[in-house]
Order: C-alpha cells, then sequence, then structure tokens
C-alpha cells in the first residue's frame, strides 16, 4: 500500500470516528480531530513544524460544518433543536468566533497545546465522571444569551471544537431537558464553524511555507476525506443519542481524548 493510501486511509477513519460522537454527544468532533490531525501532519515532511498545530486547528474547524449539517438535520428531524435559543445566541457566538480565531493564529504552537490539553483534560474529566450541573435557573434574557454565546464562540474556536461542551452543560443548567440542549448544541455548532473557518483562513492567508492545497490554515486534501467519513456517520451518532445511555460511551470518549491530548502535547515538544 502506498503511502498516500495510507493517509487516506487515516483521514477516513479519523473523520467516521469523529462524526460518529459528533452527532451522538451534540460536540463538533474538534477534542479528538485536533491532536489526531496534529499528529499525522507532523508526520509528514510537507507541513512546517511552527503551523503543524495552527493547520490542525483551522482544518478541524472547516469539517466542523459539514458534521455540524449531518447532526443538525437529524436532531431537526426529532424536534431536537429550539431555533428561538438559536437565534439568539448566534450573533454573539460570530463575535467571539472572530476574536477567537484571531487570537489564536497569534498564539506559538507550544503555549497554544498547553491550553488546549488544559480544556480537553476538564472536559474530559466532566465526561468520564458524567457530571451534570444541577439544573437550578432558567434562561437568562437576550443579552445574557448573547454574551454566554460570545464567550462559547471565542472559547471554540480557539480549541477549534464546535461548542458542545460549552453549550450543552450551560442549556441543561437553565432547566433545558438534555436532548434538547444536544440538538441545539448541534445548530449552535454550525455558526461557530463557520465564523472559525473563516477566521482561520483570512488569518493563515498569507502565512509562508504552507503545504501544496492548503486554504489558509485548512488543509483541503484532508478536509474532503474527513467530510466525507464524518457526514456518513454524524446522523447515526445523533439517531442514537435519542435512543442508548451514553454513559459509557462519555467515558470511553474521555480516555481516549486524555490519550490523543497527551501525545500530541509530547510530539510538539519533542522536536526542536
Amino acid at each position: 500500500m502506498s503511502l498516500l493510501l495510507i493517509w487516506v486511509a487515516a483521514y477516513l477513519v479519523l473523520g467516521a470516528f469523529t462524526g460518529f460522537f459528533a452527532g451522538m454527544l451534540g460536540i463538533g468532533g474538534g477534542l479528538v480531530m485536533v491532536p489526531a490531525l496534529t499528529l499525522m501532519f507532523a508526520a509528514q515532511t510537507q507541513f512546517p513544524s511552527g503551523e503543524i498545530l495552527h493547520m490542525a486547528l483551522g482544518t478541524s474547524m472547516a469539517s466542523i460544518i459539514f458534521t455540524a449539517v449531518a447532526s443538525l438535520r437529524t436532531h431537526h428531524s426529532h424536534g431536537a433543536v429550539m431555533w428561538n435559543i438559536f437565534k439568539v445566541i448566534t450573533p454573539g457566538i460570530l463575535l467571539g468566533t472572530a476574536i477567537g480565531t484571531l487570537f489564536a493564529a497569534s498564539v506559538p504552537a507550544r503555549p497554544l497545546a498547553i491550553f488546549f490539553t488544559f480544556f480537553v483534560c476538564l472536559v474530559a474529566v466532566q465526561m468520564a465522571l458524567n457530571l451534570k450541573p444541577k439544573a437550578a435557573r432558567d434562561l437568562p434574557g437576550t443579552m445574557g444569551v448573547a454574551a454566554v454565546g460570545f464567550g462559547i464562540g471565542a472559547l471554540s474556536s480557539v480549541v477549534a471544537i464546535g461548542g458542545g461542551a460549552l453549550t450543552v452543560p450551560f442549556l441543561t443548567w437553565c432547566n433545558v431537558r438534555v436532548q434538547h440542549a444536544i440538538g441545539t448544541s448541534a445548530a449552535v455548532g454550525l455558526p461557530i464553524a463557520v465564523g472559525g473557518t473563516l477566521g482561520y483562513v483570512f488569518n493563515g492567508w498569507h502565512q509562508p511555507g504552507l503545504p501544496q492545497g492548503s486554504l489558509g490554515f485548512v488543509y483541503l486534501p484532508a478536509l474532503v476525506i474527513l467530510v466525507a467519513a464524518s457526514m456518513v456517520t454524524a446522523p447515526y451518532g445523533a439517531s442514537l443519542a435519542h435512543r442508548l445511555p451514553v454513559a459509557t460511551l462519555k467515558r470511553i470518549f474521555a480516555a481516549i481524548l486524555i490519550l490523543l491530548a497527551a501525545k500530541m502535547v509530547w510530539s510538539l515538544f519533542s522536536t526542536p
């Protein structure tokens, strides 16, 4: 098997895995995709070492656009998307993603990797212990929801996630039924992904030394393969979210997150 076919197969497997869990857990898939892509890009000579993490972040964010669409359609068919919340939270999200991608593009890879790993570990612990905020209040007003959207958009774009790790806990804390929180999170992931992708394309547009096939910090050859696989599996994950208890799968997913993030940091810090 040629080296090219090996990388195609690796991207297909990664896309299928992240698409399935994105649909099931209401996340964008970036928590797995970023460390995995970082390791894959680091093993390929055409990627400049100083921009590997930025390329992984940008490519992951672009893939979330398509994953979010596939997941959103399934959750909408189950009546689980609260469009009234989506309309209020989206303006804040778009502003937050614009600022977040600008920040991420200006930070060197190693400090950014430490921040990403810290965030991943927090999410993994929350998933492994199945911690849920106590539903204690109603949603805040329009300005409050928009402000929360700004924070979710900014942090999500920095670590290239669809926002589910933040949106789902926030909505459940505000007494939103968990299935509706996951479905609405899938919808919220779309403007995060669109805004974040535009930011990574813009900030990497004139960056020298990027591999052929790059659109800013988005590596198109990998993106096409990742999307093809994730679009197939995301609807299956979204359907299962409405039928299966996911606590055990969350623990498995959390363990994978920690291992991948640790390996990513090790690879970035072990190179000169």
